[in-house]
């Protein structure tokens, strides 16, 4: 199994299986990160040699999909400050 597939599933189901979003995003955010950076470096090496590139393309998927979400979330939270905060 590709480590970029691993990272980028690992930032997806962080954001399934845990309910405390504010601290998913702490997660998910680096694991996406590396994913990204693996899946890049994963494709390079695969195309080089020829071989099959579907796990490291599916790892790439995975891995922009739970970066995205840790970005938007990550966004929404700076946008609305007032949401934190619980009288």
């Amino acid at each position: 199994m590709s480590l970029a597939l691993a990272f980028g599933g690992a930032s997806v189901a962080f954001w399934f299986c845990c309910p405390f979003w504010m601290v998913v995003w702490l997660l998910a955010l680096p694991l996406g990160l590396a994913g990204l950076v693996r899946g890049v470096v994963e494709n390079r090496a695969a195309s080089q040699h020829g071989a099959s590139r579907v796990q490291t393309l599916i790892g790439l998927g995975l891995a922009s999909l739970g970066t995205a979400a840790a970005v938007a979330y990550m966004i929404f939270v700076i946008t609305h400050p007032d949401l934190l905060i619980q009288d």
